[in-house]
């Protein structure tokens, strides 16, 4: 497989009344404490958030990998994935820049590429995965407000979308396109096994490949993200969102680990943080009236 045989994405920006976000069911089963033990090896670029900024300036963005390939130059790259996806359009810009570097990419599937980081993946040369790794396949997923008019041209203005995603898989896998199109209305999960023997793959990680680690910012960030995912079911605008999910930052765990915590210890301090959250829930509720969460 070569990148020259893959298609190029378009460059867009969300439709006006709408905006990219996580499926709940990928921020489910996302395992953010998965990793490569070569963690540090040269020429590696890691994916082991979600993609396009979020709150805690922790999303991957074009820009971080722009940079990133810029500093490795034209050699050849590793790009470790776990990545529960994003925003659809950053993972557009994301997977041109890798599909355009000169050196050979060689992408690794530690955990999860879900959604905007599944397509990420097929940017690569050769993509190994994990035997417990899945890829997640849907349509692109967001967010959207307006009537029933605006929801309709939302809906036309997405589909082309779909349809350069359902290209690009199709093309990097050389499984039938109409496949693709239906496993990805379903939202289709893909295993490792599975994903070789099919194509998304082309060969396993050896088992020792992939590590486990857990803190308890980790598990903090974590607990936040679903809980935005809650608050934006419910109806909570996103610049609301915004200034409850700062003040629970500030509220987090520190960054600094002061040494490998017991399981106890990271229940204590993720409940602390949540506690903090819903204080500042609770608070603007009182402020503002708002009884969405």
């Amino acid at each position: 497989m070569t990148l020259k045989n893959l298609p190029a994405a378009p460059e867009a920006r969300p439709h006006a009344g709408m905006y990219c976000d996580i499926s709940p069911r990928a921020l489910d089963r996302w395992n953010p404490g998965l990793y490569a033990v070569d963690e540090d090896a040269e020429n590696t670029i890691t994916i082991y958030d979600p993609i396009g900024y979020d709150y805690f300036g922790d999303g991957v963005t074009a820009k971080r990998i722009a940079a990133a390939l810029r500093s490795i130059g034209s050699g050849d790259v590793f790009v470790n994935i776990n990545s529960p996806g994003g925003d659809v359009f950053e993972g557009l810009a994301i997977y041109n820049i890798l599909r355009e570097h000169k050196g050979k990419v060689t992408v690794r599937v530690m955990g999860l590429a879900a959604s905007a980081a599944s397509f990420i993946a097929m940017a690569g040369d050769e993509i190994q995965i994990g035997r417990a790794a899945f890829f997640m396949i849907h349509n692109a997923w967001v967010m959207a407000a307006g009537n029933r008019n605006d929801l309709r041209e939302i809906a036309d203005w997405l589909e082309p979308f779909d349809q350069t995603i359902a290209d690009i898989y199709q093309a990097r896998t050389d499984i039938d396109i109409e496949r693709i199109k239906r496993e990805m209305d379903e939202e289709t999960w893909i295993g490792g096994g599975e994903a070789v023997d099919v194509g998304w793959a082309d060969a396993m990680l050896p088992s020792d490949t992939v590590q486990e680690s857990a803190n308890a910012q980790t598990s903090a960030k974590l607990a936040a993200r679903k809980m935005d995912v809650a608050m934006a079911k419910a109806g909570v605008p996103r610049s609301e969102r915004r200034a409850l999910m700062q003040s629970f930052k500030s509220d987090m765990p520190g960054a600094v680990d002061p040494g490998t915590p017991s399981a106890t210890d990271q229940e204590a301090d993720t409940a602390t943080a949540y506690a903090a959250f819903k204080q500042a829930v609770a608070s603007f509720q009182v402020n503002t009236g708002d009884n969405h969460v």
